[in-house]
């Protein structure tokens, strides 16, 4: 059993350590207004003037001014190696939902390491931004409101199979998998919804999309932002 360290009603923002602006941040602050950092991501929150509510992770990122200014009750190390810092912090926050900053772009082992937390936990409700794309994990059911010819890109990390309405190229009777057939470079005709057997399926979208994204999955989780 994992003791949960922050509580939100509303939404938790969790900074990591990639590549993020302090623009991205106060955006996702926006939706999710508390704060977390993720081991380094501690650093650029108060280079941006910000004080995490928590600082979670294994500590070997941080520098010592960093921590040095940081209040010893907000630092939580975490020391186990056998997940990752974000996924330290997913675990260890209970929010209806959660908004990544910070661990897509620079490096892609850790990318595709977050992405794979995502799909471990699609209850959690997270939605990764990045510079250019938002990425999701797929409930069994999704129905988003996006403009004609936005980009709904599927990707299964997992055997997947679905149906979906809204989409140029519809994927009923599709076995989607990460070694085998994928859905990318979808476009949407109006409003998307989409239907899984099962969670493991990716959605990658444009930033733009992250208001409709998170709209939709609160409809799938009955939270609504406050």
């Amino acid at each position: 059993m994992i003791d949960r360290i922050v509580h939100s009603v509303n939404g938790v923002t969790l900074l990591g350590g990639g590549e993020a602006t302090k623009a991205g941040v106060c955006e996702a602050l926006a939706h999710a207004p508390t704060l977390v950092a993720a081991d380094g991501g501690a650093s650029f929150a108060l280079k941006i003037g910000e004080m995490p509510k928590a600082v979670i992770g294994d500590f070997d990122s941080i520098d010592a001014k960093t921590r040095a200014a940081l209040a010893p009750e907000i630092c939580h190390p975490i020391v186990e190696q056998d997940s990752t810092d974000f996924e330290k912090c997913l675990l260890r926050c209970e929010a209806p939902l959660f908004l990544g900053v910070g661990f897509m772009g620079l490096r892609r082992d850790h990318e595709l390491a977050a992405f794979n937390v995502l799909v471990r936990y699609p209850e959690k409700r997270c939605v990764l931004i990045g510079a250019e794309d938002i990425v999701f994990a797929a409930p069994k059911r999704l129905w988003i409101d996006v403009e004609l010819g936005m980009r709904v890109s599927l990707f299964p990390m997992a055997p997947v199979q679905g149906r979906s309405t809204g989409l140029k190229w519809p994927i009923d009777g599709l076995a989607l998998a990460p070694n085998g057939k994928t859905a990318t470079s979808n476009e949407a005709l109006g409003a998307v919804e989409l239907h899984f057997d099962q969670p493991g399926a990716l959605v990658i979208m444009p930033r733009v999309a992250l208001k409709p994204a998170i709209d939709a999955l609160a409809a799938s989780s009955g939270f609504r932002e406050r």
